[in-house]
C-alpha cells in the first residue's frame, strides 16, 4: 500500500463513526498523521489507540465556537 499521504495531516470531524472513522484509518494507512475531532470521548480515545502514533483526538463539537478556541489553545 502506497504512502500518499506521507507528511500530510488531516484534521477529520465526526471521526468516531462511520465514515468519519473509517476515512481516519485509510488516511493513516495511507501515511497521514490523523487529528481526531469528535463529542464522543471514549470511542474517540479508543479510535486514537487503534490507529496508533498517527493519530491524536480532540473532543470537539464543531457547532461551538467555544469548543474550537479551546482545541487551539
Amino acid at each position: 500500500m502506497g504512502k500518499r499521504l506521507q507528511d500530510k495531516v488531516a484534521l477529520i470531524t465526526g471521526a468516531t463513526g462511520g465514515i468519519g472513522a473509517a476515512t481516519a484509518k485509510l488516511f493513516a494507512q495511507k501515511g497521514a498523521k490523523v487529528v481526531l475531532a469528535d463529542i464522543n470521548e471514549n470511542n474517540g480515545m479508543t479510535l486514537m489507540q487503534e490507529i496508533g502514533i498517527a493519530a491524536s483526538f480532540f473532543k470537539l463539537d464543531v457547532t461551538q465556537e467555544s469548543n474550537w478556541k479551546k482545541a487551539v489553545e
